[in-house]
C-alpha cells in the first residue's frame, strides 16, 4: 500500500533544512530564502543515516535529529586539500584567508575556502565546510511529490 502522505523509500521530497552546530549556532537554513531543498529518496545524494531519519515523516510533519560527522558531512579528507599557485588569483578575487572562491571543473562549480596564504602558495580546501563535525538537523517536510 503506497500513501502520498508518508515519506517511502523512492519518494521525491520538499523539505526545509536548518543546521545547527554543537554548540547549538545556526550553520544554515533554506528557510532563510523560503526555498526548500528537494530530495530524491535512494539516489546517493544523503547518508543512510540521514536517509533513515527521514522515513516515515508524514507531510506538515518536523523532526529534529543529530547526525555524527561521518554521516552528515563526512571527515575531511586530506586529499581534498590543493595547493594553487597566487597567480590564479586577482584584484576581483584576491588570494586571502577565509575567502571562499569557486572553481569551475569539467562536473560544474566546485567552492574552495583559502585556508593559508604563503609566499606564492596558496592553500585552498575543498572540504565542506561542515566536515568533521557533528550536526543537528531540523526538518519541516514541505511535500512529497
Amino acid at each position: 500500500m503506497t500513501t502520498n502522505n508518508v515519506i517511502q523509500k523512492d519518494s521525491s521530497i520538499l523539505v526545509h533544512i536548518t543546521m545547527k552546530l554543537s554548540d547549538g549556532s545556526a550553520a544554515d537554513s533554506t528557510k532563510v530564502n523560503n526555498k526548500p531543498a528537494k530530495i530524491i529518496m535512494g539516489d546517493n545524494s544523503i547518508s543512510p543515516a540521514f536517509e533513515a531519519q527521514l522515513q516515515g515523516m508524514e507531510v506538515g510533519s518536523s523532526k529534529e535529529f543529530t547526525l555524527a560527522a561521518p554521516d552528515a558531512f563526512g571527515e575531511p579528507n586530506p586529499d581534498n586539500i590543493h595547493y594553487v599557485d597566487i597567480d590564479k588569483f586577482t584584484s576581483d578575487v584576491p588570494a586571502k584567508v577565509g575567502n571562499i572562491i569557486t572553481f569551475t571543473q569539467p562536473g560544474g562549480e566546485l567552492p574552495g575556502m583559502i585556508k593559508e596564504v604563503n609566499g606564492n602558495s596558496v592553500t585552498v580546501d575543498f572540504n565542506h565546510p561542515l566536515a568533521g563535525q557533528a550536526v543537528t538537523f531540523i526538518i519541516d517536510l514541505v511535500d512529497i511529490l
